[in-house]
């Protein structure tokens, strides 16, 4: 005759926090794990190791790592492996950061070699925030024909 073990079951994966599945019984002493009927008899059992926990299933990361690898020398990114637009994966945003901060960073760089004034700097750092210029390339070939680079 075969006891129905599920209290007991239920009660060991409480004890020992873990899921219903990952409770192993030994099925020498069905016996013992039958007549166990309190929670102190449970705990007994797994002293005892009749009642153990068996270990949590781990996901491999191992295929993840070989794709990571791939992309990062160029491959996989493909039309086909893409979801959202082209400004979702490179926000606008981002983009306009970037060519901000180059454009004001050579405006620095010339305002402290002495290639433009301050008066120079500051009209053309506002010129920069409104937009005026797409690239730092324009920038400079804007200020040439300008003439506001000494020694050009």
């Amino acid at each position: 005759m075969m006891a129905t073990l599920s209290p007991q079951k239920r009660m060991a994966a409480q004890l020992m926090k873990a899921g219903m599945s990952r409770v192993w019984m030994d099925t020498k002493s069905i016996d013992d794990i039958a007549e166990a009927v309190t929670k102190d008899d449970i705990r007994k059992l797994i002293r005892r190791n009749v009642i153990q926990k068996r270990p949590s299933k781990g996901n491999s990361r191992s295929r993840f790592k070989v794709a990571k690898a791939q992309r990062n020398k160029g491959r996989r990114k493909g039309p086909g492996s893409r979801k959202g637009t082209k400004k979702a994966r490179d926000p606008r945003k981002r983009k306009w950061v970037r060519s901000i901060r180059a454009m004001r960073n050579s405006l620095k760089e010339m305002r402290d070699s002495g290639k433009i004034t301050r008066s120079n700097y500051r009209l053309f750092y506002k010129k920069i925030k409104g937009g005026t210029f797409r690239t730092k390339n324009a920038l400079l070939l804007h200020m040439r024909e300008q003439g506001a680079l000494k020694g050009e």
